[in-house]
């Protein structure tokens, strides 16, 4: 009987991440990587809870892949920063790169968190322009941390998204003072999260 318990818990939080995942948009691929559910469950699931004009768009072909989308020096690559801090925050990643973590399979508990996380976002921004997809494509990208990693500015703390290969050091968003790679060390780790920006 336990055991029945425990499998239909389960299947009920697979099923509730994925209907989440729907209304945030995310496209079928995304949703079968975060649930472990089938395509066309994922189709089923759609077509029985979302109802025509509900304003929910299914989107179709491939899921972003490009980081210079979130290295932007306007308000979106600000945002992107936001979002990371958010993400972060939330524990949706860390502030230390875990290439590893990726070839686990996807827990439930992870793709809740990047919900709350993502849901928060939108909360806290007036309008904004970071997209569910372009959201997990950020988690992904700073947890593999092989283009783009988090770093604590040595003067401000400011959380900052930085590129990996660069020809000089990155200047923080916040204060503008320059971010040497061995200044990092992730140190903020062991800061209370009261003192990240």
């Amino acid at each position: 009987m336990h055991v029945t318990d425990e499998r239909y818990k389960r299947d009920r939080l697979r099923l509730e991440l994925a209907l989440r995942l729907i209304r945030h948009e995310a496209r079928t691929h995304t949703i079968r990587h975060w649930t472990g559910l089938s395509d066309d469950r994922v189709r089923k699931l759609y077509r029985s809870y979302i109802k025509p004009g509900a304003g929910v768009r299914r989107h179709r072909g491939k899921s972003p892949a490009q980081v210079n989308y979130f290295l932007r020096a306007t308000s979106l690559g600000a945002e992107a920063h936001a979002l990371a801090s958010i993400l972060l925050l939330f524990g949706a990643i860390s502030d230390k790169p875990d290439p590893a973590s990726l070839k686990k399979i996807p827990t439930i508990a992870r793709g809740r968190l990047l919900c709350d996380a993502y849901e928060a976002y939108r909360r806290v921004s007036p309008r904004p322009r970071i997209d569910f997809e372009h959201a997990a494509f950020l988690a992904k990208a700073l947890t593999v941390g092989d283009e783009i990693r988090l770093r604590f500015c040595p003067a401000c703390q400011a959380l900052n998204i930085v590129e990996i290969v660069t020809l000089r050091d990155p200047e923080c968003r916040a204060c503008e003072a320059p971010m040497p790679e061995k200044s990092t060390a992730n140190r903020g780790s062991a800061r209370p999260l009261s003192s990240r920006t």
